[in-house]
C-alpha cells in the first residue's frame, strides 16, 4: 500500500520541513518530492502536511505516519538484507557532536547494533569541529555534526534555529557585557555567537568555557550566564532568553552527516548506519521540543 520511497521521502521533508531542502538531501528534483507526498497522501486519504509559502508543518496524521514510516522502512530494509544474502561486518568509526547524547540517538546506535551484529561500532562524542578535523585526517568513518555556515557538504539530517538560553528568570543588565557560556575553539556555536554579538556592537565577557555540554549547562542552570545553543535541543531546566533582552538572533544551524573516504565493508556500514539516522532524524529532537518550518525565525 505504502511505497518505501514514498515513505523516504516523506521523512525527508518531515525532518527538514522543508520541500526544497528534503530535495536537496535525497538528490530529487523538488517537484518529485511533491509528487512522492502527494501520492502518499492519495493511499492514505489524509493530508500528511500543511503547506503555505512560508511554512511546513506535519499534521496530526503526519505525526501518526512518522512512526509507521520508520517502522515499514526498517521491516523493508530487514526482508532485503536477509534475502539478498548480505551481512555487514568491519570495524565502523562514528562521531557524533555532543549535542546528541542526551538525544534518542543512543536508541537508533542500538537497533543498528542488533541488526548487524558483525559490525564493531566504535562512538566518538566530540565538538562538531573537531569531529570534521578527524573524518578529513582519515580517523573517523562517519560524523553527525553541525555544518558551518559556508559549508555544503554532507547529508542534511535536520535545520533548526539558533537561539539564546539560559536559566529560567536570568535577567541581563543592558549597562553590562553580556556573560557568555561557550565551548573552546573550533566550536560552531562559540564561533556564531561571538559573530552576532560582535556585528551588534554588544560587549561581552566570558563566563564558563568547557567542551562538555553537562558542564556548560550546569553553569547555565546556575545563573552564570547564557548559550547559544539549538532549539529543538534545549536541555531540560533553562529557557529561550527573552527578545526584551536585546540579544541578536543567531540565524539557522544544520545538522548533517559526512562520510569518509574509505570503501568496502566500511563503506556498506557507514552507509547503513546513515541511512537509519535519517530515518530516525525526526527522532533527535528532544520530545517535545518546537520544530522550525521555512518561514521566518524569531527567537525569543
Amino acid at each position: 500500500m505504502y511505497e518505501p520511497t514514498h515513505l523516504r521521502t516523506f521523512l525527508a521533508v518531515a525532518q527538514t520541513l522543508s520541500f526544497t531542502r528534503a530535495a536537496a538531501r535525497l538528490g530529487l528534483r523538488q517537484s518529485t518530492v511533491s509528487q512522492h507526498v502527494r501520492r502518499l497522501e492519495e493511499a492514505t486519504g489524509r493530508p500528511l502536511f500543511t503547506r503555505d509559502t512560508h511554512r511546513v508543518a506535519l499534521t496530526e496524521d503526519g505525526e501518526a505516519m512518522l512512526g509507521f514510516a520508520r517502522t515499514i522502512l526498517q521491516a523493508h530494509e530487514r526482508a532485503a538484507a536477509f534475502f539478498g544474502g548480505t551481512r555487514l561486518r568491519g570495524r565502523l568509526r562514528f562521531g557524533a557532536s555532543e549535542d546528541f547524547v542526551t538525544t534518542r540517538l543512543p536508541e537508533i546506535l542500538e537497533s543498528f547494533r542488533r541488526e548487524h551484529p558483525e559490525v564493531d561500532l566504535e562512538l566518538t562524542v566530540e565538538l562538531s569541529g573537531t569531529l570534521q578535523a578527524r573524518l578529513a585526517a582519515g580517523r573517523l568513518d562517519l560524523i553527525l555534526a553541525k555544518r558551518r555556515d559556508a559549508e555544503s557538504e554532507g547529508r542534511l539530517v535536520w535545520e533548526d534555529a539558533l537561539i539564546w538560553i539560559g536559566a529560567p528568570g536570568l535577567r541581563l543588565d543592558p549597562d553590562r557585557p553580556v556573560p557568555l557560556i561557550l565551548y573552546p575553539p573550533p566550536g560552531i556555536t562559540r564561533a556564531r555567537a561571538l559573530e552576532a554579538l560582535e556585528a551588534q556592537g554588544r560587549a561581552w565577557r566570558i563566563a564558563c568555557t568547557s567542551s562538555s555540554l553537562s558542564a556548560n549547562v550546569a553553569a547555565a542552570r546556575a545563573g552564570l550566564g547564557v548559550m547559544a545553543h539549538t532549539r529543538g535541543l534545549v536541555p531540560p531546566g533553562l529557557v529561550p532568553v527573552p527578545a526584551r533582552a536585546g540579544l541578536p538572533e543567531l540565524g539557522d544551524v544544520g545538522f548533517v552527516l559526512r562520510g569518509g573516504r574509505g570503501g568496502g565493508a566500511v563503506q556498506e556500514a557507514a552507509d547503513a548506519l546513515a541511512e537509519a539516522i535519517l530515518a530516525g532524524g525526526d527522532r533527535l529532537r528532544r520530545d517535545g521540543a518546537p520544530t522550525v518550518g521555512d518561514g521566518p525565525r524569531r527567537t525569543g
